[in-house]
């Protein structure tokens, strides 16, 4: 099974309009994760035209969706879920029943990827392994999200984000300086991650467009927080410099960092001598840029004790919209460290209009942050909102997989599907 030739429509733009086409449209997705990096995956893809079909533990579902408070409304759904699995249908199988693994076979027919985040070799266990689907279905692209790998002496640990986070040395460079681990405020190794795997799916898809036939795609956590380590991971392994916290400021940048104001807090990058000699002139502190001692970024690095208790002491008079006037057209990057509420008030981002309101099944009107990228001449939208537990159960079995009534009233009997 090739790409469903949603690609070579897309080549074929200058003969007809493509416009109305979402990228990923007429793929199909088995969803088999729960939590963030997997339902963020695929969630990824669903904006970008899938049809993603989210396999679910029938009573409980996801675990995310227990994750609260808060919940919408007083209601059952929580907003962690929420804010994951818009764009997908939500079907509860149990997978240990053999019936229940009948149903991802029939499914891995008709589906172009699965995603799956599992602890390696429970699937296996359930016949549900890569192994056991590329016969059923050679086609498949078959992605694994794991805290480690499938191989070496942590495979067969649960990941967590916060844990990946620590062995991969983020805590250690995350913080104030000498002050303890601090985790950052969401799991932004679990989003890496689930970023890293939906573009191993995307050119999985693509691959398979040569080819024919589908391939295994691991994805983990630590292998994720090494590689997101960048330049300090680079620091250390070609010259051997242990990394340090820093709180907001830079290593290697002076001024580069939020200083204290008389309500909150405000940023101030300044990447250049020409820049740092903006902020001074700005700040009526003209003779900072033309002392010895600060004239470039290289003696500012030298002389940062010196130079930030000043900075601090002229920031700290006046409220971040003062300095936003102050600032404004200025040479160097800044900006105030706003609260959520100020982020989502902010008047660029309601131009913007990433903000997507939804109508839930049960809960009504929700909010959720839309799709960040977009395309000139294909969409990427919400076209779902959040599926409530088992809400497209029927529908899947009977439209898709071709499941009379009878089979299905059987399943539900025998607590296969719910």
């Amino acid at each position: 099974m090739l790409f469903r030739s949603a690609l070579k429509t897309n080549f074929l733009v200058i003969k007809r309009s493509v416009s109305n086409i979402a990228p990923l449209n007429g793929i199909r997705v088995i969803d088999l994760t729960r939590i963030v990096a997997g339902p963020f995956c695929t969630q990824i893809l669903g904006d970008l035209g899938a049809d993603v079909i989210k396999i679910e533990r029938p009573g409980s579902g996801d675990e995310a969706r227990k994750w609260g408070p808060p919940f919408i409304k007083d209601s059952k759904e929580s907003c962690y879920f929420i804010s994951l699995n818009r764009n997908k249908r939500s079907v509860c199988v149990n997978l240990k029943s053999t019936l229940g693994q009948q149903i991802i076979y029939d499914l891995s027919k008709k589906a172009d990827v699965l995603v799956e985040n599992y602890v390696p070799g429970n699937l296996d266990g359930l016949k549900l392994g890569y192994n056991d689907l590329k016969e059923i279905s050679p086609h498949l692209i078959y992605c694994s999200i794991t805290g480690y790998g499938s191989e070496g002496p942590y495979s067969n640990k649960p990941g967590y984000d916060v844990i990946a986070a620590s062995l991969g040395g983020f805590l250690h460079i995350t913080g104030p300086e000498n002050g303890e681990p601090i985790k950052a405020g969401v799991a932004v190794t679990d989003i890496a991650t689930g970023l890293y795997a939906h573009g191993a799916i995307i050119a999985a898809l693509f691959q398979r467009e040569k080819t024919g036939i589908g391939m295994k795609i691991d994805a983990n956590l630590l292998s994720t927080q090494l590689a997101s380590l960048i330049n300090i991971g680079s620091n250390y392994l070609n010259a051997g410099k242990e990394a340090k916290k820093w709180g907001t400021a830079h290593e290697s940048i002076v001024p580069y960092e939020s200083f204290p104001t008389k309500d909150g807090y405000f940023t101030i990058c300044t990447g250049s001598d020409l820049q740092f000699k903006d902020l001074c002139l700005k700040m009526n502190l003209n003779h900072l840029y033309e002392s010895e001692e600060y004239k470039t970024n290289i003696l500012r690095v030298q002389n940062r004790r010196k130079l930030i208790p000043l900075l601090k002491n002229v920031f700290v008079q006046k409220t971040n919209k003062e300095w936003e006037i102050i600032f404004e057209n200025a040479e160097f990057v800044c900006g105030p460290v706003n609260t959520i509420k100020e982020a989502f008030d902010d008047v660029h981002v309601k131009h913007t209009k990433i903000v997507k309101e939804l109508n839930h099944s049960t809960v009504g009107s929700i909010k959720v942050v839309g799709p960040p990228v977009k395309y000139n001449n294909t969409v990427g939208e919400i076209r779902l909102p959040p599926p409530t537990l088992g809400e497209h159960t029927d529908n899947v079995l009977r439209d898709l997989l071709g499941y009379d009534e009878d089979k299905i009233k059987t399943l539900r009997r025998d607590k296969v599907v719910q």
